[in-house]
């Protein structure tokens, strides 16, 4: 009995061992294929801000808290009211004691603000973003909307428009809801912190930066002078170490936006954006791994990373990709069997350096309205009519789609 339970135990470690080996081969095999970069963070997400490519995901649909990172929304609901001439640049907000008491709490992100002082809404906006004044914020706030509450609201159509519909908004900040004080949400819990995906705020950062591209002008800025008061003046210097000539300035881009963010519960965020060969990015990162150092390191390495591997590539007409999808066969067509297909637009496509289009194996992939039972384009067509996308597999990336539309008009049988 002892010897065949030597030989059981034998048998059953040579099994263990044999599946273990399995499983790193696996994971080995996973790597390789996998992203470019691992951002060490709880969730990330970077696209192209021209064209929506994904270039990398991490849990980017999950939503956490996301701290200041608020502020890009904020600020964005300010230009559209200057837009609208429901406020100005040169507009003087005079500041309240309970936001005073909020701008001069030393727990938060602040600049100096008096009680009773004046300030403009262009010095206001620009503490907030360039050294993440959570009393500017706040005044900014109630000079639009006069309540926590109402801007709230201002602030979820901002977030529709840009395409994120299940934003969690509690204040113009980002801090707990119990931290605003007299401007708090009644019926909300205390510890109530703004909510959103990575995938959330590349959106709105992307609506925001396109719609009002006057926000680089300010979140670019690397020092400026706020005037506290008459004779007073504080030194703002921008806390993104990733802007020109800093210490975690990425090689070959140039880094202009966009905001940081830190909460217990959000832990360091950060969303910046840059331009590379004519090409702007922009990259999100909730609750990263480590000090600022680590996490403005990180972003450094990934930018540096995106363009040592991948260069911009145009996309100018269905027949740059191979013969496999230059046309597609029409079920249910009068005297037609197969129709041609073309690109809804041209456009820019980051690949791996030295792929050709082929290595990205694009696949046709028809829209649900023209599928057929059998999972085939179907008639009646019209031309120049939306009818599917082509899958692009760029390698470390997520799946591309493009959308392509039927080069003639079909008639049903």
């Amino acid at each position: 009995m002892k010897r065949i339970g030597r030989k059981l135990i034998c048998c059953l470690l040579l099994i263990l061992s044999f599946n273990l080996s399995l499983v790193g081969l696996e994971s080995q095999a996973h790597a390789s294929t996998g992203s470019f970069y691992d951002m060490k963070a709880r969730a990330a997400y970077a696209i192209d801000a021209q064209t929506g490519q994904v270039l990398y995901q991490k849990n980017a649909n999950k939503v956490y808290p996301i701290a200041s990172l608020t502020k890009i929304l904020t600020l964005a609901v300010i230009e559209q009211d200057i837009r609208d001439h429901r406020l100005s640049w040169k507009q003087k907000v005079k500041i309240t004691p309970a936001v005073a008491k909020v701008a001069n709490d030393w727990h938060f992100s602040n600049v100096q603000l008096n009680a009773g002082e004046e300030y403009s809404i262009r010095q206001l906006a620009e503490s907030m973003m360039i050294v993440s004044a959570d009393g500017s914020a706040e005044a900014l706030a109630l000079a639009s909307a006069g309540s926590t509450a109402a801007f709230n609201q201002k602030m979820q159509k901002v977030a529709r428009a840009a395409g994120v519909h299940d934003a969690k908004i509690y204040n113009m900040i980002g801090l707990s809801n119990d931290s605003l004080g007299k401007h708090r949400l009644k019926g909300v819990a205390k510890d109530a912190e703004n909510e959103m995906s990575a995938k959330d705020l590349a959106l709105i950062s992307r609506y925001v930066i396109t719609k009002y591209p006057e926000t680089l002008k300010i979140t670019k800025i690397k020092t400026a002078n706020f005037d506290v008061a008459l004779g007073q003046q504080y030194l703002m210097t921008n806390i993104n170490a990733l802007l020109p000539q800093n210490g975690f300035a990425p090689n070959g881009w140039t880094i202009d936006g966009l905001k940081t963010g830190n909460t217990d519960a959000a832990g360091k965020c950060i969303v910046t954006t840059g331009t590379y060969a004519g090409r702007r990015v922009i990259l999100v990162a909730l609750h990263t791994e480590g000090d600022w150092n680590n996490q403005s390191k990180m972003q450094k390495e990934f930018y540096e990373a995106l363009a040592a591997n991948y260069q911009p590539v145009k996309l100018q007409k269905i027949t740059d990709l191979p013969k496999s999808v230059h046309q597609t066969k029409v079920v249910n067509a009068k005297g037609r069997h197969h129709v041609r297909l073309q690109l809804d637009h041209s456009q820019w496509v980051w690949m791996q350096k030295g792929d050709d289009w082929r290595a990205a194996k694009p696949q046709f992939v028809v829209d649900p309205t023209h599928r057929s039972v059998t999972g085939k384009l179907k008639a009646p067509l019209k031309k120049g009519e939306r009818i599917g996308k082509i899958e692009l597999q760029i390698k470390g990336m997520p799946m591309l789609d493009v959308p392509v539309t039927s080069g003639q008009t079909v008639v049903k049988q």
